[in-house]
């Protein structure tokens, strides 16, 4: 049961977002900031809207990929380049506290939307640009995609086997950048309350996957060597990775220091005698040892059930992991326990989704349904103080 004490008045309510949006970097951000509160407002193509819509068909014929980041918002479809389109932009400006755009890198520009062109008349507005490579440098004009610049920043070169580089499962570099965007949105909205002033933020891909590559990035300071390709073992920790049962099961133990080390030697392994063997009595001649340990290891928990080793790594306080699939997740008693799943109006009937994990005592998230596509045209025109024969106009002229 949520606390009494919890006001339910969301840090951002009473700020508007206007966001013209597309596949999951902008859409990511945008479903953070309406999530504490804010009214935001996604700007789609008439009739298909975002093409994020039709990745995939696996929620009840929709989107994965939409219906993970479009949660809680309002779809408004608008012909932004329509010479009516002005009308409505202009209302709507004039209640926006901030505008999120990740379309093409000049194409805000050529239609008087960039913060440039809004600053003078809309000195408090926020602006957050999030591009592929920024908006300046040999690479600006490059399409971007996730994987390219998956790419581009590093992180396939330390990520996979010694003979296969492997790409991220998830959308890592686009999750990257809406997450700096996010943050950066909230410090600026912070900043308009000390100096009364909007600003503009430059978000790239880029830029914010290199900052998530700061380990690997480091480790090769200087020229030296980068961290190997380790697959599903930590690069430079063991025993840190994955192990095999006899029950067919995976587990993933993750040993940090030398007390750690002891203990599994003598309680999970019952192989005291490994603890000052020549080969693995410091953490770096494990981990250049690491073929015969993960032998040794391996060679025991392939004899025990993965329930039989848990119990074992809990007693020796090891840490350790199941490495689950999808449908455990879904299930998985943590989450359960935490009450994390809430049910989701979508066009196509309800689903099970994620409450989000910013979790505060103070407030609730501000959670509502999946829009379809133009579901509050005519409620925000309404709203704009357009009138029934203005709409039908806009309608019938496919402005909307």
């Amino acid at each position: 049961m949520p606390d009494s004490k919890i006001s339910n008045m969301a840090p951002l309510d009473g700020i508007t977002v206007l966001s013209f949006e597309h596949a999951i970097a902008a859409p990511l951000c945008t479903r953070q900031l309406a999530e504490l509160g804010a009214r935001v407002i996604k700007i789609e193509r008439r009739g298909a809207g975002d093409f994020a819509r039709y990745y995939d068909e696996r929620v009840k014929g929709q989107s994965s990929h939409f219906i993970w980041t479009n949660r809680s918002k309002l779809s408004l479809t608008l012909d932004i380049k329509h010479e009516q389109s002005y009308l409505i932009l202009e209302r709507l400006l004039n209640q926006t506290d901030v505008l999120v755009q990740n379309l093409a890198p000049s194409a805000m520009r050529k239609i008087g939307l960039d913060y440039e062109s809004l600053q003078a008349n809309h000195e408090k507005l926020i602006v957050c640009n999030i591009s592929g490579y920024g908006p300046g440098g040999p690479y600006q004009h490059k399409k971007a995609y996730d994987l390219l610049v998956q790419a581009e920043a590093g992180f396939l070169s330390v990520t996979g086997t010694e003979e296969h580089m492997v790409k991220a499962g998830i959308s890592v570099a686009d999750t990257a950048a809406g997450m700096h965007a996010f943050s950066a949105i909230l410090a600026a909205i912070i900043q308009r309350g000390k100096t009364g002033k909007g600003s503009r933020i430059d978000i790239s891909m880029l830029e914010a996957m290199v900052e998530w590559m700061g380990f690997p990035l480091y480790y090769a300071y200087d020229g030296a060597p980068p961290p190997p390709r380790r697959a599903a073992d930590h690069a430079s920790i063991y025993p840190y990775g994955v192990f095999e049962t006899g029950d067919q099961k995976v587990i993933l133990i993750g040993l940090q220091n030398e007390r750690e080390w002891e203990a599994f030697c003598k309680f999970v392994l019952a192989k005291p005698n490994l603890i000052k063997d020549s080969r693995f009595s410091t953490n770096a001649l494990r981990s250049e040892n690491r073929n015969a340990l993960k032998g040794i290891i391996q060679a025991l928990f392939s004899t025990q059930t993965s329930d039989q080793i848990s119990a074992k790594l809990d007693e020796a306080q090891i840490a350790f992991a199941n490495v689950n699939d999808m449908k455990s997740v879904w299930n998985h008693p943590q989450l359960e326990a935490l009450n994390r799943f809430v049910a989701t109006p979508t066009p196509e009937g309800i689903v099970s989704s994620l409450k989000p994990p910013t979790n505060n005592s103070e407030y609730e998230p501000t959670l509502s349904g999946i829009p379809a596509v133009g579901e509050h045209t005519k409620k925000i025109l309404k709203e704009l103080q357009f009138s029934n024969t203005e709409i039908e106009e806009f309608v019938a002229n496919k402005v909307v």
